[in-house]
């Protein structure tokens, strides 16, 4: 018996199952988005669309937090940072803003930021309101008054270099001589351009017979990325200052008189800007801006809202990926009407089968849309869609477009309903929906049960471990692994760092040539690239393993919690023996590893072909203990456990708190415990803790140890 389609059932109505479901096939999406956007500055869907994802998303974890994973998409930043350009790291976390679409949801912000801050109804709470510009996130830094270097968001903790580029940028002040400006001050903005630069740079690009952009927001990010900055000196890029990252002591307490002290220093500050001091303020601002938003010759797609009191944004802190003291009000998202040319059958590197829409181009919100996610056979079943049918498309999700109704009057004649297969399209095994064998609940997601020997996973996980987030080897995209794999010289990860050893690349006998595409020099710029990571944090090899359920933030967690390499894996061994074993117990134990993905961890480290990957890639790599943040805090590397009732600030602040000092935060105590901080009513795990010998503080100790 089937469960039906976990896409096409209201958040209210999820069961736990189906919540799971749906989380998975939320989170494959918006990664997918994210490295279009962030990476390619290719998206393929509106704004609207991918926030309508994310919405869906946050909902469901908002009713099923037990389900939360340390991989999902709503604890993650951008993209890392490419290749091209050097890297700077972000002192502060250039991180990402979470949505609200409705007046509700800034009526809940409010009331969520009150609760956390502890304030009651009666005191005032200013916020400011300004558009959100839809363009490239940038960090300037300051030194002395001097602009030293700039970066992109990247992955939020690291951004490219693009500091010679910048400086061609007319907005951006190359000196700031106010006597108040802070020797140290890294000013954020947004890189954007406007439609009649745009407009004009699209004529020339015709003119040169060259590829036009897509949109404004593509052309900023692709003027700014530019290798030569002679040829960013001839975009017309734009600028707009909305904060700070690393700062000595600014000259101002709240955020509007930071943007007037912006504008003293010659730096842009977006004229449509407002100071509020209610939610009806807010939401005046947001009908206003909506109402001009043609008129404004920029692309924005919402407002933010900020807490105007720079005390009170440091108090709020952050919540992973975001702020908790700032939030974007998004517009609407766009639809359009296409027709369905082709329905293709995708499958993943975990043997997921998804049907995917090809369809006649058609442009929505500025983007052209030429395919869209159809989920899985339950979803075309229920929407009865057909080759050859015309359909309603909506950009909102993260990865292709979603198909929101079918207009069956246009159906044409003899169309018949589509007929999902029951085998692998890649290697013909049998492909299946798999039974929870204690509810009996069947899932919705058709997989090749073929395994190893299916190409189109083992390709894909190859594919995987190389991408950005995981070892990141350039010079082998999708492309070059395709080709490598279809020849034979890459079938595992462990063949990757042998190719050179082994000649691959050369054509097999005497002759001493490469095969077609390679020459000398590109040989070596590969295998240039392979050596290059042959050192690796111990986060982006464990993500590089593919385990499902086992994104980027859950292997930051496990390698920041575990250290070393050694004490990692001889850990997943242990914790393969079974849930009774101390090591399961202590990898559900840490902050953020709930059972699905310990139980994941352990049926992969229980495969005894996973532990022979490893082995060989340890033969040829290094991994190294991932850089953790805040290294001079006093409680920098260690793992801290809150118990009982705090006092002085709620539990959530508290563990803010602990992880933005470079502390890794735990739900249970274990061996690995450095630190219990016990308020009243602090029971077993007090206990717990004097048992194991932990050192153990009051909610005043804590405050001077970190000294808050």
């Amino acid at each position: 018996m089937s469960i039906g389609d976990p896409a096409a059932i209201e958040v209210d109505k999820l069961d736990v199952e189906e919540a799971k479901l749906e989380l998975a096939r939320l989170g494959s999406a918006i990664a997918h988005h994210d490295r279009l956007y962030y990476q390619q500055d290719a998206p393929e869907i509106s704004d609207a669309a991918y926030d309508a994802l994310r919405l869906r998303l946050q909902a469901i974890e908002k009713r099923f937090p037990a389900l939360i994973g340390e991989d999902s998409p709503s604890l993650k930043i951008g993209a890392a940072p490419s290749r091209q350009f050097s890297s700077i790291r972000h002192g502060v976390p250039m991180l990402s803003l979470a949505n609200v679409f409705d007046a509700e949801e800034v009526a809940e912000f409010l009331r969520r930021i009150r609760r956390f801050l502890k304030l009651q109804e009666a005191d005032r709470l200013e916020l400011t309101a300004e558009p959100k510009i839809d363009g490239l996130s940038i960090g300037l830094r300051y030194e002395h008054g001097a602009l030293v270097t700039a970066a992109t968001r990247g992955d939020g903790y690291e951004g490219e270099d693009v500091t010679a580029n910048i400086m061609a940028v007319d907005d951006i002040p190359h000196r700031i001589g106010a006597a108040d400006v802070p020797d140290l001050l890294e000013v954020r903005g947004e890189i954007y351009m406007t439609h009649a630069a745009f407009a004009a740079l699209n004529r020339r690009q015709d003119e040169s017979e060259a590829k036009p952009f897509a949109n404004p927001r593509n052309a900023a990010a692709g003027s700014l990325r530019q290798l030569d900055p002679a040829v960013t000196a001839e975009r017309p890029l734009r600028f707009f200052a909305y904060g700070f990252g690393d700062a000595d002591q600014l000259p101002c307490k709240t955020q509007w008189a930071l943007y007037a002290a912006f504008r003293r220093w010659g730096l842009p500050v977006n004229p449509q800007a407002r100071l509020c001091s209610c939610a009806e303020d807010l939401l005046n601002a947001y009908r206003h801006i909506e109402a001009i938003r043609a008129q404004l010759g920029y692309d924005i797609d919402g407002l933010v809202y900020k807490l105007n009191r720079l005390d009170f944004q440091a108090r709020a802190g952050f919540v992973s990926r975001s702020p908790r003291w700032a939030v974007a009000h998004k517009f609407p998202a766009e639809t359009a009407i296409t027709l369905i040319r082709d329905i293709e059958i995708q499958v993943g590197r975990t043997g997921a089968l998804t049907p995917v829409a090809r369809l006649e181009p058609v442009t929505v919100g500025g983007v052209v849309v030429a395919s869209a996610t159809l989920h899985n056979e339950d979803e075309i079943a229920r929407k009865d869609i057909r080759l050859g049918d015309t359909v309603a498309i909506r950009r909102a999700g993260d990865v292709i477009p979603q198909i929101i109704a079918v207009e069956t009057d246009k159906r044409p004649d003899g169309s018949a309903p589509f007929v999902f297969p029951v085998r692998c399209p890649v290697c013909g095994s049998q492909a299946a929906r798999e039974s929870d064998g204690r509810t009996g609940r069947v899932d919705v997601v058709r997989r090749c049960t073929g395994g190893l020997i299916c190409a189109a996973q083992r390709l894909e996980r190859c594919k995987h471990f190389v991408s950005r987030h995981a070892f990141d080897i350039e010079g082998l995209g999708r492309k070059h692994m395709a080709n490598f794999y279809e020849n034979g010289l890459i079938e595992s990860p462990v063949d990757i760092f042998t190719l050179e050893r082994r000649d691959a690349l050369k054509i097999p006998g005497d002759s001493g040539q490469y095969r077609r595409g390679w020459q000398e020099k590109s040989v070596k710029k590969l295998f240039a690239e392979i050596n290059a990571r042959r050192v690796i944090a111990l986060d982006r090899f464990i993500y590089a393993l593919g385990i499902r359920h086992v994104g980027e933030t859950t292997a930051r967690r496990l390698a920041r919690f575990y250290g070393g390499t050694d004490d990692f894996l001889k850990a997943m061994s242990g914790a393969s023996m079974g849930e009774e074993s101390k090591d399961f117990e202590t990898l559900v134990g840490i902050d953020g590893i709930g059972c699905v993905a310990a139980e994941s961890l352990t049926r992969f480290f229980r495969e005894p072909h996973n532990r022979s990957v490893i082995e060989g890639l340890l033969a040829e790599i290094e991994v190294v203990p991932v850089e953790t943040a805040a290294q001079g805090s006093p409680v920098s590397g260690k793992t801290v456990v809150f118990t009982g009732k705090l006092e002085r600030m709620s539990r959530e602040e508290a563990k803010a708190t602990a992880e933005n000092l470079g502390a890794l935060t735990a739900s249970s105590i274990s061996k690995k415990t450095d630190l219990v901080v016990v308020g009243p009513g602090a029971g077993s795990k007090l206990r717990k803790a004097r048992e194991l010998g932990v050192t153990v503080l009051d909610e005043s100790g804590w405050f001077d140890l970190v000294g808050t």
